[in-house]
């Protein structure tokens, strides 16, 4: 089992910038894809990132793309997503996430086995 912990979130004026960390303890960080989703306040969890444990590759949802980064740090046992040209849109609070499937269907929350808390972004006008 892993635990994963959020931290980073907090408030920013429309266009700029935050960094969310989600750190991992447990069995190897290594054997799992990261995802990252968000909550809105009335609405649904959405996929926001993720990343494949096995090439790196990355995958993303329409509303974050070019703003949005997620990368990992196998050495440190943390995921990140950076955010850019934050838009009050982008308000939520965000989750981390981990799947250890070999398969990866990465905008599929049901696939993830582990969750953290969450972090709260709010984005001001």
């Amino acid at each position: 089992q892993v635990q994963l912990v959020e931290s980073g979130g907090g408030l920013v004026q429309a266009g700029g910038s935050l960094r969310l960390s989600c750190a991992a303890s447990g069995p190897t960080f290594n054997d799992y894809h990261m995802g990252w989703f968000r909550q809105a306040p009335g609405k649904e969890r959405e996929f926001v990132a993720a990343i494949n444990r096995r090439n790196g590759n990355t995958y993303y949802a329409d509303p974050v793309k070019g703003r949005f980064t997620i990368s990992k740090d196998n050495t440190k046992n943390t995921v990140y997503l950076q955010m850019n040209s934050l838009k009050p849109e982008d308000t939520a609070v965000y989750y981390c996430a981990a799947d250890q499937a070999a398969y990866f269907n990465p905008g599929r929350s049901s696939r993830y086995d582990y969750w953290g808390q969450g972090t709260q972004v709010t984005v001001s006008e």
